[in-house]
This record gives C-alpha cells, sequence and structure tokens, in this order.
C-alpha cells in the first residue's frame, strides 16, 4: 500500500454516541488528501494499542469493546453500536519519576586495515581497566558501531570495515563512577591500539520512570490558571 498523501483521520462520536464521522479541518491535514473512514479504519482505530478488548481500562470507565459492531452508512460514515462498559477502577494509573544513576560513555574510532580487530581490542583493554578499577557498572555496553553494535554481534560478516566506532557505555550509582568509563576510552588515544581518533565522553544523570497504580481516594485533583 502506498503510504504518499495518507490523511490522518481524527475519529469522534456524534448524536446518542453510535455514530462515527471523519471530523472536518482536524489532525493538520487537509480533506482533498487521501484518507478514508470505513469499517476497517474504524476497527483499526478502535484496538490501536488495546491489550484486552474486554477490558480497556480507562480513568472513567473500563470498556468492553469484544462484542463492538460496526456498519457502513456511506461515505465517510459508519455506525458504532454494541460497546458497553463496567465501573471505573479503584486505582489510577501514575507515572513516577525517579534519579536512576548516572550514565557514562566513550567512544573512539578506528580506520584502515584491521580495524575491527584493533577496535575490539580496545574495547577488551576498557574492560579489563574497569574491572581492575572496581567500576560496578551496570547495563554496560562493548560494542563496535559499524559491525554489530545494532545486531549485536547477530549480523552477518560481510568483510573487513574500513572504519569502526568502539563505545563503552554503562550506569552507575555515582558521577565519579560514570566518568571514568569515558577517561578510560580517552586514555586510548596514547595507551591503547595503534590509530584511535576521534574519542569523546559523556555523563549524565539518568531520570527514569515508573508506573504505578495508586488508589483514586489518595489523590487530590487541582487546577491552576495562571496570566503571563
Amino acid at each position: 500500500m502506498r503510504q504518499e498523501g495518507v490523511a490522518r483521520q481524527r475519529l469522534h462520536v456524534r448524536g446518542h454516541g453510535n455514530r462515527c464521522r471523519r471530523s472536518v479541518g482536524t489532525a493538520g491535514r487537509r480533506l482533498d488528501r487521501r484518507g478514508a473512514v470505513t469499517v476497517r479504519t474504524c476497527a483499526q482505530q478502535l484496538l490501536y494499542e488495546v491489550h484486552d478488548p474486554a477490558g480497556y481500562v480507562t480513568p472513567d470507565a473500563i470498556a468492553d469493546f469484544s462484542r463492538a459492531r460496526l456498519d457502513e452508512l456511506g461515505h465517510d460514515a459508519v455506525a458504532v453500536s454494541d460497546i458497553t462498559g463496567r465501573p471505573r477502577p479503584a486505582t489510577l494509573k501514575v507515572s513516577v519519576a525517579y534519579r536512576a544513576g548516572y550514565l557514562g560513555e566513550g567512544q573512539i574510532s578506528y580506520a584502515g586495515a584491521q580495524a575491527a580487530t584493533r577496535g575490539q581490542l580496545a574495547l577488551d583493554v576498557v574492560a579489563e581497566r574497569l574491572r581492575r578499577r572496581g567500576i560496578a557498572a551496570t547495563d554496560i555496553r562493548f560494542e563496535l558501531i559499524g559491525v554489530g553494535a545494532v545486531h549485536r554481534g547477530a549480523a552477518p560478516a560481510r568483510g573487513e570495515p574500513a572504519e569502526v566506532r568502539a563505545r563503552v557505555a554503562g550506569r552507575t550509582a555515582d558521577r565519579d563512577q560514570a566518568e571514568w568509563i569515558g577517561h578510560e576510552v580517552a586514555a586510548l588515544w596514547l595507551n591503547g591500539p595503534a590509530g584511535g581518533a576521534g574519542a569523546t565522553t559523556h555523563v549524565h544523570e539518568v531520570i527514569a520512570v515508573a508506573s504505578v497504580l495508586l488508589p483514586r481516594d489518595r489523590i487530590t485533583t487541582q487546577i491552576t490558571m495562571m496570566e503571563s
């Protein structure tokens, strides 16, 4: 199916909640572009990212789409019926941000003959140096960009690459240890395989997000309006 010029349609409910039509002038696309509201497109929109059609949890109700009926009425008009629901859940989903340590990273490039071999040796050297220094990193990765960074070693060999970029990245509990990851990669310039160049280092704090369920009665709703 060609995707050029396909309009993204926003579906909404009109009347008594049983009719689905293509809205006019919405979704930021002109209606003279391609697009259609049919039983097929409505079904795709109805079930988009729905893990359990019989129990789709929302803050206001638990919807049941498992017996939904879609009937095409005409051009860009579809009737929707037989959708039921249950009372709203006793809990609300809340996304909580929390500090999850620091990410330290270092990269360096190798080019020319046996670039991949020298790049792999560089990774081995850094791994040993970090071990001796006692750097307690989690989720640490040693990879060669241009060889197996995306496939993680599963890509088929296609000859010797002309250049690679060695990358080491890991998460630590404190910033000092994260900085040592980049320091050891930068040290390869003078104390590593021949021909390394273009070393870069980076450290930043990791702010992670966890989804939790809180009792509805523990949440207070407040609206604040401000004028600039």
